[in-house]
């Protein structure tokens, strides 16, 4: 079958490797939110965009409500949310979030993989003069609201930036990091449908790396990623 076909397999296992993390990924952030709040969505308003999120990413209806049902479970271990930070080949700046039932041995597992690729752990909080931490809604476009009055009425509720995205013609609103509540009932009082919601670390500053350079870091980031504990990766490579 040839290299064509060995290619298309190879795209179409990291397609399913890249849903399967993004499925865990939700699942943990369900989990959180059911037991921070409630298992009902129309209570639970964290929940509620979670669940659009899902949807968003085609998550199986059984795979939600298992995440759900699991929460609910006081066999379910307590998760806890982990920040860890550092710096990767050539100066490069990574942050690390993870959900995990043990943070002894994600941070070991973390630690160990930027010391194996050229990079050094560091310790919390030492990149916060570099990220900006900011909640992101992506809502649908109707073509009837003008996106300046839309991002003047945000303002008031921590709005800081609204824009159309061409490709997908979805309107994207970028907010302060504790407005994510405000936003969200603002968006949803006023009829706009919600497509998806997170929150995303910005970085104030970046670095221009050689193609060589970039993919160093780039082998680095990826073998955080594949760490099953790790829910996102963020850096402030160009």
């Amino acid at each position: 079958m040839g290299r064509a076909y060995e290619y298309r397999k190879a795209r179409m296992f990291k397609r399913w490797d890249k849903m399967a993390k993004t499925f865990t990924r939700i699942g943990k952030d369900i989990v959180l939110a059911v037991k921070s709040g409630t298992a009902d969505p129309d209570t639970n308003a964290r929940l509620r965009v979670l669940l659009q999120n899902a949807r968003a990413a085609n998550m199986p209806k059984e795979t939600i409500e298992r995440a759900i049902k699991r929460a609910s479970s006081k066999d379910q271990e307590d998760y806890k949310e982990m920040v860890y930070e550092g710096y990767g080949p050539h100066g490069v700046a990574i942050l690390v979030e993870s959900t995990t039932d043990n943070p002894t041995r994600t941070v070991a597992n973390v630690r160990s993989y930027f010391n194996k690729l050229g990079g050094s752990l560091g310790t919390m909080g030492m990149l916060d003069f570099i990220f900006d931490r900011k909640c992101i809604f992506k809502v649908k476009n109707t073509g009837n609201k003008d996106l300046e009055e839309l991002e003047f009425e945000l303002i008031d509720v921590g709005g800081e930036e609204v824009f159309l995205d061409e490709e997908t013609n979805l309107i994207n609103i970028y907010g302060e990091f504790t407005a994510f509540g405000a936003l969200q009932h603002f968006l949803e009082d006023n009829g706009y449908e919600i497509v998806e919601a997170d929150f995303e670390r910005i970085p104030s500053d970046t670095k221009t790396l050689s193609e060589e350079e970039a993919a160093e870091v780039e082998k680095l980031i990826e073998k955080i990623e594949e760490d099953d504990d790790v829910q996102r990766v963020y850096h402030n490579m160009a």
